[in-house]
């Protein structure tokens, strides 16, 4: 191979590699791990998620009225060869599935459109320490949104 050839084929190499966005990991989560609980003295909600390991982050969450769980749910943050999915098997529902579509520091958004209600769920981290976690999408034919605010608690 010529100079000019090994320098060509060195610059292709090099852009290529320099345009590309790394790709999310589901260790770009690890902020959500630990225990977290909002709500009322009514009415709370629980959600625990583990570390990440093995491209994947295991969670629960359940909510309490009065003395009587009401709702449950088996979550999971996991790595599939076409991008990061959460998986919510709810209160002995049909699982679904949502892909990410956005992820920042403390900041993450996984959408299904052709699920029923929600269509995304989205977790933030806000400045106060507040992890703000949203289910949005149309319900009926209108747009809804349902925020569950929590704070850090130890586990239990």
């Amino acid at each position: 191979m010529n100079r000019t050839a090994a320098v060509a084929s060195l610059l292709v190499f090099v852009g290529s590699s320099w345009g590309e966005a790394p790709k999310p990991a589901v260790t770009d989560l690890a902020w959500l791990a630990g225990c977290w609980e909002g709500g009322s003295p009514e009415s709370r909600y629980e959600e625990q998620w583990m570390t990440p390991s093995g491209q994947t982050m295991l969670g629960m969450s359940r909510t309490v009225a009065g003395e009587k769980t009401v709702a449950f749910e088996f979550l999971r943050i996991h790595q599939e060869a076409d991008g990061i999915y959460y998986t919510s098997i709810p209160s002995g529902q049909t699982q679904a599935s949502f892909k990410l579509v956005k992820v920042e520091e403390g900041h993450v958004v996984f959408e299904n459109p052709d699920h029923d209600f929600p269509q995304r769920i989205i977790y933030r981290l806000e400045k106060d320490g507040v992890l703000m976690a949203t289910i949005e999408g149309n319900s009926k034919g209108a747009l809804k949104q349902v925020d569950f605010p929590m704070k850090r608690e130890e586990c239990d």
